[in-house]
């Protein structure tokens, strides 16, 4: 009986009659192990496929990785750099505090003879608007700020060159102005200094003193007297504190007078001297009075306690506008908010009050406003006629600048020590204010001043002691001592050089 499955084929028969399915399907069967291989040899390339991926797909790791490290340092933020004073040191700011006081010598001290002849005015321009280049300040206000010589060789204001003998003679050491203790340095032989001041104000009388040394053209770079003004510099930064940029601290009512004095110092010192290192605390000094500022107002002796008036305001307008001409960062809306306040407190008359319009000086209660009379000063309106100049206003459209001005002229200087009318710092605001003024207005007042105050400046040049020094009997006497009084009025003969005129 044949099989069911039919007869085998033979080789022969399967070539020529064998489909290729019947042909693979007879290899199978006979060969069952390929197929085994075949399941085998597929499941070991399906692991080798999912367990190790194509080596291609290892790029984009590669590129996420750079990508990072570029967005590191794209955002990496600056290194905080150390204190000022921890600088790489430098001798020119390094502060030197065992060094002594220069003493200017006896040539030095014997150049300068006050004139004989008053018929010239040693505040007369002609002589002194010779401008002559340094620095940054060789523009704008403090282009005629010269090294000490006006046109023709003449010899400057010889009663500011005395008023610096006088302090270089009794800086402390570590650079320091004492109100109190600047006798120390008196020649125990000679006839002592008298007229101690308050030990409260030694940043202030500091910053007065190193504002007249910069104001004859002396830096921490040069001048016959720039390592006076190193020392100084140096103490105040000492003085300043690093958080908050405020110097001198706060251990009298009205310390913002101070510091802001000293920042007006900071900044001159900066930009004069073009001193990188002052930069930053000329700028937290500048920050600190920002701090202290009424919101959409100005300044008084308490921070942004909304109480404001024109004195504190008039040193720190200043100070402002030294900073800003020599790149500081400032509040602009500050200064806009100070000509806002100044047309508040002052009237048609030209008067400018203490806090609001109408007010006259401010006195201590007691007996010093009966020595020193409010109405016997216009300090207050010699500090806003000086503001609104250095604010960029102009007489030909502001009618109080003129109506000031010549309220100025009705009360001039006179050195009288039983009516009460002496007042230095109004000297001082009002023979800024006049010089810019120019005119009739500064003609009488320069001839006026110079008669009070030229010859009440001690001249005994044998009399190391007193000579070049001014008296401490003014309105601030026995605040500031004779430091402030001799500081104050070097700065007041001053006046013609130390600014240009802003208004032509």
């Amino acid at each position: 009986m044949q099989s069911l499955e039919g007869p085998a084929l033979t080789h022969q028969e399967f070539s020529d009659n064998a489909t290729f399915q019947e042909m693979m399907e007879d290899r199978l069967k006979q060969s069952p192990w390929l197929l085994l291989s075949a399941g085998m040899h597929a499941v070991l390339l399906l692991l080798i496929w999912v367990f190790l991926p194509p080596e291609q797909q290892k790029e984009p790791v590669v590129s996420v990785q750079l990508t990072d490290n570029t967005k590191q340092e794209v955002e990496q933020p600056p290194p905080t750099l150390p204190p000022e004073l921890q600088e790489e040191p430098d001798p020119d700011i390094t502060p030197i505090d065992d060094v002594a006081v220069d003493q200017p010598d006896s040539d030095d001290a014997n150049e300068s003879d006050l004139p004989q002849d008053q018929s010239e005015s040693t505040l007369d321009s002609s002589q002194w608007n010779a401008p002559v280049g340094f620095g940054p300040g060789s523009k704008g206000p403090y282009t005629n700020r010269g090294n000490g010589k006006g046109n023709g060789g003449r010899p400057s204001s010889p009663f500011a060159e005395n008023g610096l003998i006088w302090l270089a003679r009794h800086q402390d050491a570590n650079g320091r102005w004492d109100s109190d203790g600047f006798m120390k340095h008196d020649n125990p032989e000679m006839a002592a200094c008298t007229g101690p001041g308050n030990a409260v104000h030694d940043v202030g009388v500091t910053a007065l003193a190193l504002l007249a040394f910069l104001g004859q053209n002396n830096t921490m770079r040069s001048g016959k007297y720039k390592d006076n003004v190193k020392r100084g510099v140096n103490w105040l930064l000492r003085e300043q504190e690093q958080a908050t940029g405020l110097i001198g601290g706060r251990s009298a009512h009205d310390y913002i007078y101070d510091h802001a004095i000293a920042a007006y110092a900071l900044c001159e010192a900066y930009g004069l001297s073009d001193y990188k290192l002052l930069r930053r605390p000329a700028q937290r000094a500048l920050d600190y009075l920002e701090s202290h500022r009424n919101p959409y107002s100005v300044w008084r002796y308490q921070p942004r306690d909304q109480d404001n008036d024109i004195s504190v305001t008039g040193w720190a307008v200043m100070a402002y506008k030294s900073g800003k001409f020599f790149d500081l960062k400032v509040n602009d809306q500050a200064l806009r908010l100070a000509g806002v306040f100044l047309d508040e407190v002052s009237d048609a008359t030209g008067l400018h009050g203490y806090r609001k319009a109408g007010q006259l000086c401010g006195r201590k209660r007691g007996g010093h406003e009966i020595q020193f009379p409010p109405a016997k000063s216009q300090a207050l309106t010699a500090v806003g006629l000086f503001c609104r100049f250095f604010l960029g206003q102009d007489p030909d459209e502001k009618p109080v600048m003129n109506a000031s001005a010549n309220l100025l002229t009705k009360t001039l200087p006179r050195w009288d020590e039983k009516d009460g009318s002496i007042d230095h710092y109004y000297w001082y605001y009002a023979t800024y204010a006049l010089f810019q003024m120019g005119g009739k207005p500064w003609s009488q007042w320069k001839k006026s001043l110079e008669r009070a105050v030229g010859p009440h400046q001690y001249s005994d040049k044998s009399n190391t002691n007193t000579f070049g020094s001014w008296d401490p009997i003014g309105a601030w006497g026995e605040d500031g001592g004779r430091v402030y009084s001799t500081a104050i009025l070097t700065l007041t003969m001053q006046a013609n050089y130390r600014y240009t005129r802003l208004i032509r």
